[in-house]
């Protein structure tokens, strides 16, 4: 794209790709905090956050920026061009957003948060959910600060202002209406498959494989998918995430376990979509502008949920990715055979591990965790009560006990981050993705068959063309329909699921 002749467009996407070089040092720091920094070094490192977030602040909330977006919005040229213009709208949105907040608290919250999660890793390693309540106090606190200085929409709640970071434009309201009717029709099929004449043999979900062995199957299965690993890397973390440094810069991080190979795989593929949205993004012409920036986290899980579950937990995957499997995990897989594994990996079991969840179960996981932070927000549920109010809705959702804490309310990291109201884009994610499957089959009639030989680029050129290349030139919902031709609804989800499942539990 050739950007309009305008010397303040030209100073706003400077200033922007500056700014953005700063934060990516932090996002840096934050790669290394959860992959190689010793322990010790957690007190520094969060003053250097807690520096580096109050500059990058600085930065971002510059009296200048405001003069340049006037100046750009008063442009006729700059306007009239979509791309631009799209540029400046959500340019002036992050402005408006980023200057309603001080200084100091962007620099204490990202302090606090820096050691909030140096609590939490020793806090889920001896199960001890008294360690870390402090510091989710702590962060909850300051979470509300920051919602009252951004402000509840007309009609809303404090928890909307933080779910906007994340969803722009979603409501919890609109949360809840999605997940109401979708939790039913869940529950609804969870039940049937626990009553099916038949389901598929599970014997392997608990084959055990060395750490390297699955590093290298993982590795292959990145490189088919086209994830760049020499614009990458995969690590190992307490909790898998995808960090995007900048431009040639994508880091994926996973883990692995002894118990199974299969649950290690869909993280690692789960983080490589991020990862592939990421290095899709036209950053080498638009770092630092939204024109190269994701539109929303549910749009980013659709990318990494279509991969993990779309793909991953699809027959065509195994019948390429079997032979592979067998190369890099010898003997293990030797006598298995792609039904096995298919079925294997297709298992509906209620499990108290969200990352592990099967694809039916995995949104109640997502829908117990949204009404907590919201209420937790509110200040309706205090911290105290925390354990005891996921294990009560716990089995309620899920039917199962929770044994401790470290598979309850610790397992995931999102609150030591300050990541609330970033939950629910995980179901938004799974409802995109599904709609977007059915699209990209009816456009790609070959696609099963190609992926059955080992075959993806044709699914990353048509993501990297309709979803990546956009960066945030369309809202959410506005992608969605440009992409399928209709608004967003649960019924591709729910015809994926049946479509699935019913011939693997004779339903």
């Amino acid at each position: 794209m050739t950007a309009p002749a305008s010397p303040s467009y030209a100073a706003l996407r400077k200033h922007l790709r500056e700014t953005a070089t700063l934060a990516s040092v932090g996002s840096l720091l934050a790669w290394d905090q959860e992959t190689y920094m010793p322990a010790g070094g957690a007190a520094h490192r969060a003053e250097q956050q807690a520096m580096v977030a109050a500059l990058a602040h600085q930065r971002a909330t510059d009296r200048k920026v405001a003069d340049l977006l006037a100046a750009c919005e008063s442009d006729g040229a700059v306007m009239a061009d979509a791309r631009s213009a799209a540029n400046v709208r959500e340019a002036r949105r992050e402005y408006d957003r980023a200057t309603k907040l001080p200084e100091s608290l962007v620099a204490e919250f990202s302090r606090t948060c820096s050691l909030a999660q140096e609590a939490w890793k020793e806090a889920r390693q001896r199960s001890d959910f008294g360690h870390f309540a402090p510091w989710l106090e702590k962060v909850m606190a300051l979470t509300r600060r920051k919602a009252e200085c951004y402000g509840a929409p007309p009609g809303g709640e404090l928890y909307d202002a933080m779910l906007d970071q994340y969803e722009p434009g979603m409501r919890a309201a609109q949360v809840e209406a999605i997940f109401g009717p979708l939790r039913k029709r869940l529950a609804a099929l969870v039940s049937r498959i626990a009553a099916a004449p038949r389901r598929p043999g599970d014997r392997l979900l608990s084959l055990k494989a060395p750490a390297a062995q699955q590093q290298a199957f993982g590795e292959a299965v990145l490189a088919a998918m086209g994830f760049d690993l020499k614009a990458g890397r995969l690590d190992t973390t307490a909790h898998p995430f995808c960090e995007s440094i900048g431009p040639g810069d994508t880091r994926l991080t996973t883990r692995y376990t002894t118990d199974s190979f299969l649950e290690p795989l869909f993280g690692t593929m789960h983080e490589a979509g991020h990862g592939l949205y990421e290095q899709g993004l036209p950053k080498a012409e638009h770092f630092g502008e939204p024109l190269a920036d994701s539109i929303s986290l549910g749009v980013h899980e659709s990318q990494s949920r279509m991969w993990e579950n779309f793909v991953g937990r699809s027959r065509e995957f195994w019948t390429w990715a079997l032979p592979v499997a067998r190369r890099c995990l010898s003997p293990l897989l030797d006598q298995v055979t792609v039904d096995e594994i298919y079925g294997a990996a297709n298992v509906v079991e209620p499990s108290h591990i969200r990352v592990e969840a099967d694809e039916a179960t995995y949104n109640l996981h997502i829908m117990l965790r949204f009404g907590l932070e919201r209420e937790m927000v509110a200040g309706s549920l205090a911290i105290k009560d925390l354990p005891g109010e996921w294990n009560r809705r716990f089995k309620d959702l899920l039917g199962i006990d929770v044994p401790d804490d470290r598979r309850g309310c610790l397992q995931d990291v999102h609150w030591s981050f300050g990541l609330v109201g970033y939950f629910p884009t995980y179901t938004l994610g799974n409802l995109y993705a599904a709609q977007m499957w059915e699209k990209i089959n009816a456009d790609l009639p070959g696609l099963r068959a190609g992926m059955a030989r080992g075959e993806f680029a044709p699914l990353k050129h048509w993501l990297n063309e309709k979803v990546h290349a956009h960066g945030r030139r369309y809202k959410a919902s506005e992608l969605c329909e440009v992409v399928t031709g209709s608004p967003l609804s649960a019924d591709p989800l729910l015809r994926h699921l049946e479509g699935k499942l019913a011939p693997l539990y004779g339903l």
